[in-house]
């Protein structure tokens, strides 16, 4: 393997930040990529210069994010799937963020706007009649006598899935559910906040108004129907 690029330079990182950084940017240039084996600790230790307990450090943390994973007798090799722990740096980086609840509820916005823009031009009768099997679902379990906020967020989790899996893409569906994780806790707050104020029938009427601009490719209204959408989550965000 020519390991120009991994030996090209970055200045102000530590020796374990370098070799991270140059192993994740060959895997982007395409030069390491899907199921390839890397070379041996030794091997990359000539290529960068430093020593083996450097190169293990960094093997270490690549395996933790989910970018290499290791076969005993026969290597180290790039990750050829999706994991979840790939995501998850960006995961705590959001989390420890100021005022995180409203820049994830705009990373949110914007991404059901694309997420729509792209179903509305491929959407088939199935994946109307999915979303609204959905629907109903979700109505059940904010108007059941004996609310359980986690069914609900589960089964408003499940209507926006069924959302997502509309515009066909794997990575689309990946990148849906990290942000549905990243916003569990505070759609939760908003979830005790409908509740509480006796505003089920209008978190009802928010979830049917997607369904009927998608069944009539309204695209015009999808901004201002994401909008509202967003309306009881906005309340909770402003300290």
């Amino acid at each position: 393997m020519n390991s120009s690029m991994l030996k090209s330079s970055l200045a102000n990182k530590s020796v374990v930040e370098r070799i991270v950084e140059q192993i994740t940017g060959a895997i982007i240039n395409g030069e390491l990529k899907p199921g390839n084996k890397i070379p041996t600790e030794l091997e990359l230790s000539k290529d960068f210069n430093v020593g083996r307990n450097s190169i293990r450090e960094a093997i270490n943390i690549l395996k933790t994010f989910g970018i290499v994973y290791i076969k005993r007798s026969e290597g180290t090799f790039i990750a050829d799937n999706f994991r979840y722990n790939m995501l998850d740096p960006g995961l705590y980086g959001i989390i420890l963020q100021k005022d995180s609840i409203s820049e994830i509820m705009q990373l949110r916005e914007v991404f059901d706007n694309g997420i729509m823009h792209v179903a509305m031009e491929i959407i088939t009768e199935k994946d109307i009649k999915n979303l609204k099997k959905s629907f109903i679902k979700l109505k059940e379990s904010i108007l059941d006598k004996n609310k359980n906020i986690e069914k609900i967020l589960e089964e408003d989790i499940n209507f926006h899935k069924s959302l997502f899996e509309m515009a066909n893409n794997t990575l689309l569906n990946n990148i849906a559910e990290y942000i549905d994780r990243i916003t569990i806790p505070s759609r939760t707050k908003a979830m005790e906040k409908i509740i509480s104020e006796g505003k089920e029938n209008k978190f009802i009427e928010l979830h049917w108004q997607i369904i009927d601009i998608i069944e009539k490719k309204n695209i015009d209204l999808i901004n201002k129907t994401i909008k509202e959408h967003y309306q009881f989550w906005e309340k909770v965000s402003i300290k």
